[in-house]
């Protein structure tokens, strides 16, 4: 199936039978990605008495129980109610699910400190003048190990601040990212990134959400396209996501 899109007065044509997953898949097992400091996911069957939720062993149905942390365990989309005293959860601020997304690959920056950082001049030097209602960064180099990599105690790659408030001030709504987070591993609680992006002591910005733990294939270029962020319907700061891309096709 396909559809017509006009954006800036330029019309597109989007295949919808040809979606771009860059979602990381959760399953029960040691290789699943993983952060802070958790142990795996957990996915087995209930059992009551004689009775088993599984086929396998003689139950009528499989009937699992799931036990994970979205934020450490594959990709997910946070709202600011991931660091506010107050209550605000991700099925409340996202409302709409279909956005004009810019991908763009950058090569993370060493400082003195032996930290790898994303920075402002990278994003704007990556970005130009797009301003995109949702940036999708994929960090490089682009290893497929991403996706069952064991980040806890590793520092991975985070935000400067000033990346993030740049990011923020373009109009940015919808931020995702191939890392556990976009702030430093430990950080003493600072979250400086965050609290930009989400314009924490300000007006803050209770629609915008970010997502993280994504991985983008390599053969995916950078460029416009149409992003689909689809996500369960938790009652939670964060939930499990599956953001999806399209190609746009100039008509």
């Amino acid at each position: 199936m396909k559809i017509k899109l006009r954006t800036n007065n330029q019309e597109h044509t989007i295949d919808l039978s040809k979606p771009i997953d860059i979602s990381i898949e959760l399953s029960a097992s040691i290789e699943n990605v993983n952060a802070w400091y958790l142990d795996a996911p957990k996915i087995s069957p209930v059992i009551v008495d004689n009775w088993v939720g599984n086929v396998a062993q003689g139950g009528a149905v499989n009937f699992n129980n799931i036990a994970f942390n979205p934020h450490a365990h594959g990709t997910h989309t946070e709202c600011i109610g991931h660091i506010t005293k107050e209550f605000y959860n991700i099925n409340d601020s996202l409302k709409t699910f279909f956005f004009m997304a810019e991908l763009i690959s950058i090569t993370p920056e060493i400082q003195e400190n032996k930290d790898a950082v994303i920075t402002k001049n990278q994003v704007v030097e990556a970005l130009q003048k797009n301003r995109p209602e949702a940036l999708i960064i994929r960090t490089l180099p682009n290893v497929e190990s991403k996706k069952s990599k064991q980040y806890s105690n590793t520092n991975p790659t985070y935000l400067t601040k000033e990346c993030a408030e740049y990011i923020k001030e373009i109009g940015v709504k919808h931020l995702l990212i191939d890392l556990p987070s976009v702030d430093k591993e430990k950080d003493e609680g600072k979250l400086e990134a965050h609290k930009a992006f989400w314009n924490f002591d300000g007006a803050q910005r209770l629609d915008a959400t970010i997502t993280e733990f994504i991985y983008v294939d390599s053969q995916i270029r950078d460029g416009n396209y149409l992003l689909n962020l689809q996500i369960a319907p938790f009652k939670n700061d964060a939930t499990p996501s599956k953001p999806i891309l399209y190609k746009m096709m100039n008509s």
